[in-house]
């Protein structure tokens, strides 16, 4: 797999991502090092990080490591929700690319909108002040409702490049989607092969997967893609992380897609972090 047989996604500033990244939660340390340098040298360009993941510094030794050019390379990291102030983000983002030892992070993501501190705008106008300074080149959010990006939108005038939130076949968030559609966001998926719950043991999918001789992640991730979704799976081993990769050559069928919508719950989270009360430190 090379970085051109994925297709990039032009984001609202002009930024292009690929339409698949790779998730680096729990990867930590020495293995955490030679997992994301796995991951560069198979392919993937676009990796996910966060201040909270506390493995920044594991991410930024891979890319140093991997032997691929740092222009080519998508990486991402995220404010927790303990640092919304304007002054604290800053100094928060500063940390995080000392900790990486990076000159600047390609995407910068606030966590979770926390509502219930109402400190949010004060987080995004940080992001903003960041990208002017040249500490990060897209700034987008996680876990964000409408209201809460209309309310971003209403009071700077700068709307996200991205929205990561939960998505997956149990909980395709299709008012979400929508929703990021019309303002021109690009939305990001994690847990997209539904993390902890009973979702690589549908019969739907495994059927749909013998049908095509693919694996069940493969039609999950495939699933995403045809949504216009940016999956982030996370995959230690060398051969899953090919597998996750290799799904550009295939395709799920109109049935499909309908059989799999299918699936969805009225609250398929699979933890219980609704972003209108969960808060994240």
């Amino acid at each position: 797999m090379t970085e051109t047989a994925i297709p990039q996604l032009a984001l609202n500033d002009g930024v292009h991502i690929p339409a698949i990244g790779f998730g680096t939660y729990k990867l930590n340390g020495r293995e955490g090092v030679k997992a994301m340098a796995a991951a560069i040298r198979n392919g993937y360009r676009l990796l996910d990080s966060a201040f909270n993941y506390e493995n920044e510094g594991a991410l930024g030794e891979a890319v140093r490591t991997a032997g691929v050019p740092r222009a080519q390379l998508r990486i991402t990291s995220k404010l927790p929700g303990r640092h919304h102030r304007f002054d604290q983000a800053l100094a928060t983002i500063e940390e995080s690319l000392y900790r990486a030892r990076l000159d600047y992070y390609d995407i910068y993501l606030i966590h979770w909108p926390n509502p219930g501190k109402g400190l949010y705008v004060e987080a995004w106008q940080a992001l903003i002040e960041a990208r002017k300074r040249g500490l990060v080149r897209s700034i987008g959010v996680c876990n964000f409702l409408p209201e809460h990006l209309e309310k971003l939108i209403a009071e700077t005038g700068v709307t996200p490049a991205i929205n990561q939130i939960e998505l997956h076949p149990y909980f395709p968030q299709e008012a979400q989607r929508a929703f990021d559609t019309a303002h021109d966001i690009v939305t990001q998926a994690w847990s997209p092969l539904g993390r902890a719950n009973q979702l690589l043991r549908e019969p739907l999918i495994e059927g749909i997967a013998r049908r095509l001789d693919r694996s069940i992640v493969q039609v999950i991730l495939r699933w995403h893609l045809q949504l216009g979704v940016v999956a982030l799976p996370k995959a230690a081993s060398d051969e899953r992380q090919r597998e996750n990769l290799s799904i550009f050559d295939f395709a799920l069928t109109p049935d499909d897609m309908a059989s799999i919508a299918t699936l969805a719950r009225p609250d398929g989270r699979t933890f219980d972090q609704d972003p209108a009360r969960y808060e994240e430190y």
